[in-house]
């Protein structure tokens, strides 16, 4: 595979555009934020660039931090570190920038920091278009200067960033952030996780005490110790402690007021690693931080405590996070420091965080998947489709994938390769709106014959997620088998590791569940993990060949033409909780 291909399917993975841009561009120049919580609810105006221009080389300049932050982005071509307290430091840093900047040849160049120096450096580097708003008197050096839009009608910041796009023709769909990490960086973790005692089955609960910004914005440390103990000993879990480099003593001090001995990180991770620790979550408790936006980009369930700051603007994206605030006649002052008595976090009670954090864990279907950094763009769309009906709340439904989802073509490696049967994504929308959660459990023997590489399977699911995206619908899980079928392990379908792990990750109940397959080892699959098993005529299994199933002694209890016909009897059955019936019950 050349890097142009691989380019192209990393690339299919970001969320569709509404629009085209009203200019081209090869070679485009993003100066990124500074504050990581910025860079985060930028993250969907970075996305919406590269869609719209999918075969430029896009660089991203940014701070250190930040460049850690957006590794591995599909975005995202090339990135160059902004050293300003190295060799970019000072007037003659400034001037080496500029010239390494020049020797990029860019076209276009957009500005997301509204700082004088950014528009400054863009004009000394020759960019012949540069966007940006009009602020800090920096318009002169802007080919493109945006006003800025009247901030009395307050909106969240992800808007910010997506209106500066706007006078290039570029709007955006979603407005939820997404972040990346590897599955290696996620193995890492869950090793030092395990080596401190917590197990991957295990509810981790996240705090995050502290905040770079200034005291003003963080809520006192005893309570967040009192809060996380009444969740533990109410719902169980680990408790692990992050923070920032500086943090480590709030850490150790909020540890020793708990006795189920947290993992302390504070100080002690990589921008990388509190990435993946976040992701690992099950709840995340916070004042109005970076990590609290990190959090939200990869669908972790937030309990987010606001004093100074306007929730307004930057409130984790989404709308299945919970805010806890208390109303004074001084705040939003966005103050560094409190200059009085700090009235509006010394108000937040405990009770009112720990009540917040009861909604968030009492509702298991927000909780995050292996694949969250997938979905996690489309959790606020799904929040609003599951309020429509309440059929199925509670209720899984496991799909197979070649031959229920999409058609069995044999090993597919490449998206250009997935092929949707008619059908499905409205099938998994109306699952959706019922309540039901839907995961994708599937053997991918093609990693192990040397097909594909894990990376490529990712990719192919992205570029399925987006698929079911823009028809209204979404998965809560993709699991998969990479192994061989001679390698006799415990996750490849009819041995039930991958729904057992679903179980332990999602909180499920089993006895009412379905599993949707074309293959009899989908049917046994169901009988071995006692849910109902649902066999569907669009992929290996035939018409004409249902008269043999009984014989095998595995029946299932539907057989349906598709996954539509599938969903329909799901519906029916759930609703009516009759007993399993026979094959015969095939129209």
């Amino acid at each position: 595979m050349g890097k142009n291909d691989m380019e192209t399917q990393k690339r299919s993975s970001l969320p569709p555009l509404a629009s085209r841009p009203s200019l081209t561009a090869s070679r485009i120049l993003i100066r990124g934020t500074n504050w990581i919580g910025d860079a985060v609810m930028s993250e969907p105006a970075l996305s919406a660039i590269r869609r719209a221009f999918p075969k430029a080389t896009i660089t991203l300049l940014v701070k250190p931090a930040i460049a850690e932050l957006y590794q591995q982005h599909p975005a995202i071509d090339q990135l160059l570190v902004y050293e300003h307290r190295g060799r970019h430091a000072r007037l003659s840093g400034k001037w080496t920038l500029a010239c390494e900047l020049r020797r990029g040849r860019f076209d276009l160049a957009i500005l997301f920091q509204n700082a004088f120096e950014a528009a400054l450096l863009a004009f000394l580097a020759g960019i012949p278009r540069r966007y940006g708003y009009r602020t800090d008197g920096r318009g002169f050096l802007l080919s493109d200067p945006i006003a800025v839009l009247d901030r009395t009608n307050l909106e969240h910041q992800t808007r910010y960033y997506l209106n500066l796009l706007r006078p290039l023709g570029i709007m955006a769909l979603t407005t939820v952030p997404r972040l990346f990490v590897s599955e290696s960086e996620e193995q890492v973790m869950s090793r030092r996780l395990a080596e401190a005692g917590i197990q991957p089955t295990e509810r981790l609960i996240g705090l995050n005490p502290g905040s770079t910004y200034g005291s003003a914005k963080r809520w006192l440390p005893e309570r967040f110790a009192q809060t996380a103990n009444r969740i533990v000993e109410q719902f169980g879990g680990r408790v692990v402690i992050v923070g920032a480099l500086g943090e480590e003593a709030l850490g150790e001090a909020i540890a020793k007021q708990m006795p189920g001995k947290p993992v302390v990180l504070s100080g002690r991770t990589s921008i990388r690693e509190l990435m993946a620790v976040i992701k690992r979550c099950r709840l995340f408790l916070t004042n109005d931080t970076g990590p609290m936006h990190v959090a939200a980009a990869f669908g972790v369930p937030i309990v987010a405590v606001f004093g100074p700051t306007d929730s307004t603007t930057t409130s984790p994206c989404g709308d299945d996070h919970q805010i806890v605030s208390q109303p004074v006649e001084c705040s939003p002052c966005l103050l560094r420091e409190c200059p009085i008595d700090h009235r509006c976090m010394t108000g937040v009670t405990v009770e009112q965080v720990y009540q917040a954090a009861v909604r968030q864990l009492h509702d298991m279907s927000r909780q995050p998947s292996p694949f969250s950094n997938q979905l996690s763009g489309m959790k606020a769309q799904h929040s609003a489709l599951s309020t429509q009906h309440s059929a199925l709340v509670g209720v899984t439904v496991f799909l197979d994938r070649d031959g229920t989802v999409n058609r069995d073509t044999g090993y597919i490696k490449s998206p250009q390769e997935l092929d949707l049967i008619p059908g499905v994504v409205e099938a998994v929308a109306k699952l959706n709106r019922g309540g039901a959660r839907v995961v994708l459990v599937t053997n991918q023997s093609a990693i192990a014959r040397g097909f594909i590489t894990v990376d490529q399977l990712k990719t192919i699911h992205s570029v399925l997620l987006a698929r079911l995206e823009a028809g209204g619908a979404r998965l809560d899980a993709i699991y998969y088998c990479p192994h061989h079928p001679n390698d006799d392990c415990c996750c490849r379908k009819p041995q039930p590791a991958m729904i057992h792990r679903a179980v332990a990750d999602l909180h499920i109940d089993l006895s009412r569940a379905y599993v949707v397959g074309d293959q009899s080892r989908d049917i046994e699959l169901a009988r071995q993990v006692g849910a109902r098993g649902i066999l569907v005529l669009s992929g290996q299994t035939q018409r004409d060949t249902i008269k043999d199933i009984p014989g095998s002694g595995v029946s299932p209890d539907f057989v349906a033409d598709d996954l539509g016909g599938a969903v329909e009897w799901i519906f029916g059955d759930a609703n009516t909780r009759r007993q399993p019936s026979a094959v015969s019950g095939h129209p």
